[in-house]
């Protein structure tokens, strides 16, 4: 959704309006990266290890903060998310570079956490639960992130950015659901990061930086995919408003 107060391309808001949106913007994303990978380190760092408790666990976090927080920054928690609102100028620019700070800092304090609670046997053997990809080669792990980063952009474009929508009231589940089933489907294959953030803080505090392209180039894709398309379909005006009468047919 576009903020109040904040113009399609300009200057940031009052400053304590951009700290509290921004801080906003870490909390959640801290929330996401500590519960979803600390999951993952939990439960094992096979390919197919709780695949349905890693989906539950992303889903469950997601609907909560979207739910709870999203009235004050618009509870975006990744950024390929802000990324289709910046292309689309539903935000900002310096807030958007904001956000992206916010996101990626919450990504990397709650893999910092993670790595002091886990012993090291957890931490090195899911490389602090970095994403990897798992019996598919680059160019479908790239589509896989791709696509189903665009579901998710998709789905936050439709339920919150678009004003004709009657489900924003629980755009939260919605949203946590999408991260449900990417995850279901995509876990096993590529970790289903869908998040630069959530890849961001893992790699850097385990330094493991395998194919890390993957989980940057894929979901900021799909997201800006997702972002234009809808905005471009859905959220344009079909033309002007008609001016005069409404033509007649021939006499």
């Amino acid at each position: 959704m576009r903020l109040p107060g904040t113009p399609a391309v300009g200057p940031l808001p009052p400053l304590a309006e951009t700290w509290r949106r921004s801080f906003v913007e870490l909390v959640g994303t801290f929330a996401v990266v500590f519960v979803g990978v600390g999951t993952i380190m939990a439960v094992g760092p096979q390919a197919d290890a709780g695949t349905l408790e890693v989906a539950l666990a992303y889903g469950l976090v997601i609907a909560v903060m979207v739910s709870a927080l999203g009235h004050i920054s618009g509870g975006h928690f990744n950024p390929a998310v802000t990324f289709g609102f910046l292309l689309t100028r539903r935000i900002s620019v310096l807030l958007g570079l904001a956000y992206w700070v916010a996101q990626f800092a919450g990504g990397v304090l709650a893999a910092l956490l993670l790595r002091w609670i886990f012993p090291a046997a957890n931490r090195d053997a899911t490389n602090l639960g970095a994403p990897a990809r798992h019996t598919i080669d680059l160019g479908p792990a790239l589509v896989v992130e791709a696509l189903l980063t665009f579901f998710v952009v998709w789905v936050v474009f439709a339920t919150t950015a678009d004003p004709r929508s009657t489900y924003s009231a629980v755009a939260g589940l919605a949203i946590g659901l999408v991260y449900v089933f990417d995850n279901l489907m995509g876990y096993p294959l590529t970790g289903a990061a869908l998040n630069p953030a959530r890849a961001f803080g893992p790699e850097l505090i385990s330094r493991s930086w395998t194919d890390a392209w993957i989980w940057y180039v894929g979901p900021l894709a799909g997201g800006a995919i997702a972002a234009l398309l809808y905005d471009e379909l859905y959220l344009r005006p079909l033309g002007p408003p008609s001016a005069g009468p409404p033509a007649t047919g021939a006499d």
